[in-house]
């Protein structure tokens, strides 16, 4: 399936939450391929993320209109920004994916019982990530998005 090119006037803004630098910069040239405007913001791990999205960080960004949520990082690890995020109610209505390498159903069903929008498996989203780029700009250009 060939991704389509999404443009809106307001640019997606997406928040990767993953220690591998590589990650992010898959998934930002996969992300080129198909989407249009959008801006990445990287949080080395959970609790980056978590001040990135209290504005306690100097990464400033508007609010995310979607997560990407690894589960095994250093410091704060992804179960624990899950459960911080759901707990506090300027931050529970974030739509979060998980991107992850962990193919453990506990993993899974952990995630679903935190409300995450999606579980992917890194080695499952095809080459270069184009499967969660394709996802993403579908995503997008069907749901309604705050400005």
């Amino acid at each position: 399936m060939q991704g389509r090119i999404w443009m809106t006037d307001t640019p997606l803004n997406i928040l990767v939450i993953d220690d591998d630098d590589l990650t992010a910069e898959i998934v930002e040239r996969s992300l080129r391929k198909v989407t249009g405007q959008f801006t990445i913001t990287v949080a080395e791990d959970g609790q980056e993320g978590l001040d990135i999205l209290q504005g306690r960080s100097a990464k400033e960004m508007p609010r995310p209109h979607l997560i990407l949520l690894d589960l095994n990082m250093p410091r704060m690890n992804g179960f624990e920004f899950l459960e911080s995020v759901r707990n506090d109610a300027a931050l529970r209505d974030n739509v979060i994916f998980v991107l992850t390498t962990s193919d453990a159903d506990t993993d899974r069903s952990r995630a679903y019982h935190e409300q995450v929008a999606g579980y992917m498996v890194k080695s499952k989203v095809g080459p270069q990530f184009a499967r969660l780029a394709n996802l993403i700009s579908d995503y997008s250009s069907v749901v309604q998005l705050p400005n």
